[in-house]
């Protein structure tokens, strides 16, 4: 028997059974190193990725920009990550666009994000439709929609919740009609001063247990900053550093995992100067 054959659908094998034991529509499509820098803790995290995050930050964004992130597993090749966002914000709202991309010839998924998000009072939300598309060699290709849906308010000065919800139409995708996860995330952002964020959030999927995600943002002069946070179940640590320089941010970020070791994501984001929204 071929051996490059045998290991090619080894590999196949293990990245779909990866993919069922992933957080997320199949593979997470959280992205940007800010969140991932604090744990993922991004329900009440309003920036450039929340159409990749909580999607009700939308209608917090007022500044015209675009982000590229991209992420390594050091230790399974083929499961690198990327993405792409463009947010527009206008008077009436923020349209997004969205796009990510996880794998490479053997097996990957291609997400393609619409989002609108718009500031009600002392709440913003926002919703999104995805294009998901699976291909694997020798299994086809199989494409699905689904609809996201989130919402940020402040409670007070210093406080903020957030929750969002994926899959809210529980889309099912392939000839056996398999559910996409569906997986509700709430939780809380606490800002004791200006450049100090405390976050904490509750993350559960249907078939899977409860979450928990903490993380910690501290910033100088809102130009350096420096990130930490973990999660339970499955457990991980985090660390990330940022740069932001007039126009343009840089974002750095490593995860550990005891079962895919460690990762690394960095983000750049362009922010243009006019302001579209009052």
């Amino acid at each position: 028997m071929n051996l490059s054959f045998v290991s090619k659908s080894v590999m196949i094998l293990g990245l779909i059974l990866f993919a069922k034991i992933a957080i997320g529509q199949s593979i997470s499509t959280q992205m940007g190193a800010r969140a991932t820098g604090m744990g993922y803790t991004s329900s009440g995290i309003k920036d450039e990725w929340s159409i990749f995050n909580n999607p009700g930050g939308l209608g917090k964004i007022n500044q015209v920009n675009t982000a590229f992130a991209y992420e390594v597993q050091a230790q399974l090749k083929g499961a690198n990550r990327m993405a792409f966002v463009f947010n527009r914000p206008l008077k009436w709202g923020t349209p997004s666009l969205g796009v990510f991309r996880f794998g490479d010839d053997l097996y990957n998924e291609q997400v393609i994000s619409l989002g609108f998000g718009n500031q009600l009072g002392i709440a913003s939300l926002g919703t999104k439709l995805n294009v998901i598309q699976y291909r694997a060699i020798g299994f086809g290709v199989s494409t699905a929609l689904s609809l996201d849906f989130g919402g940020m308010a402040e409670l007070t000065e210093k406080l903020f919740i957030g929750a969002y919800i994926i899959n809210l139409t529980q889309s099912k995708i392939g000839e056996d009609e398999e559910r996409l996860p569906t997986r509700l995330t709430a939780g809380l952002t606490y800002n004791p001063e200006k450049n100090i964020s405390i976050t904490s959030e509750l993350s559960k999927e249907l078939e899977y247990e409860t979450t928990w995600r903490t993380g910690l943002e501290y910033s100088f002069h809102q130009k350096v900053f420096f990130r930490t946070g973990f999660n339970l179940h499955p457990n991980a640590g985090f660390f990330g550093i940022g740069v932001a320089k007039k126009k343009v941010t840089f974002d750095y970020a490593i995860q550990f995992n005891p079962l895919k070791g460690a990762s690394h994501q960095a983000s750049a984001s362009y922010w243009f100067s006019q302001k579209n929204k009052k």
